[in-house]
């Protein structure tokens, strides 16, 4: 991995020097756009609408385009008297209990790693942390951004989570919510029993992309010259009609799945252990 951003925690009269690093990646296929035709690459070129001449990246100015349609136009200059940190700073504004931030806040996780001479500080706040159960409220600047952000440990690295701010969540307005809208206490139940039968530990590992793997079978297919075949589409199913026999259908399909996946491999076992002690038998004919 390489570092994107090198900066500084700064704890109280504690600064621990740390690089920092993007903890995800995309892993969409890329297209380009090309000609049906030939396949040549479609190039873009920067026209000014006006005189409609190209204008060079150096001559290229930021415009925010007000109500009536007019833009202002504001230079390098406008922007170096705004009030955002250039310091390179994490600052710990407080700590509090995880729960209490709701995941819709978080924006992009960084991995954070330690200079050589910011090690042990480092791990003293790393301890200290987890330990303590609760996460840091930061506050940084990325890319002339400046944001909230939270300070967690994960894999005893900490993870640095660019945070929204609240102004940026959208309200829920749909009409759903003003309805007077009645759920019977046995659907309540059996929902909550589906919810209980299909209750398992979460491992990512166990899912994975398969609409990236499709394609990524039909671009080998195309490159090796093989008729693409299509993936089969499952069926949707429709509004239920009836939600409680819906319910209830969903609760014994889950129960089968559950249960003939754990026991289809013992059944199997106590059959080929039968049969390496019995001796095959053969069908005898009579004859006349």
């Amino acid at each position: 991995m390489r570092s994107i951003w090198k900066g500084a925690i700064s704890f109280g009269l504690v600064t621990i020097p740390v690089k920092l690093y993007s903890a995800t990646e995309q892993k969409d296929v890329t297209f380009h756009q090309v000609h049906r035709e030939d396949g040549g690459r479609i190039r873009y070129k920067r026209v000014c609408t006006l005189d409609g001449e190209e204008v060079p990246y150096s001559d290229i100015a930021k415009g925010y385009e007000l109500a009536t349609g007019e833009i202002v136009v504001l230079t390098d200059e406008d922007f170096e008297d705004l009030p955002l940190s250039t310091s390179r700073r994490i600052d710990v504004l407080q700590f509090a209990p995880a729960e209490q931030i709701d995941p819709i806040y978080f924006a992009k996780s960084y991995y954070l790693e330690p200079d050589a001479q910011g090690a042990k500080p480092y791990v003293l706040l790393r301890n200290a942390l987890e330990s303590s159960g609760q996460v840091a409220v930061v506050k940084v600047a990325l890319r002339q951004r400046e944001s909230l952000a939270t300070l967690r440990v994960r894999d005893g690295v900490f993870v640095l989570e660019t945070m929204l701010w609240p102004d940026e969540i959208r309200t829920p307005d749909f009409g759903f919510l003003e309805e007077d809208i009645e759920v019977r206490p046995q659907e309540l139940q059996m929902a909550e029993s589906l919810i209980s039968t299909m209750e398992s530990d979460f491992d990512p590992g166990e899912y994975h992309d398969t609409y990236r793997e499709a394609l990524q079978q039909v671009i080998e297919a195309k490159v090796a010259g093989k008729e693409v075949v299509p993936a089969r589409e499952e069926e949707e199913a429709g509004p239920a009609v009836d939600l409680m026999a819906a319910l209830r259908a969903s609760v014994e399909a889950a129960k089968r799945e559950r249960e003939g996946g754990a026991a289809k491999p013992k059944k199997a076992a106590a059959k080929s252990k039968d049969e390496e002690k019995a001796p095959a038998k053969r069908k005898t004919r009579k004859t006349a």
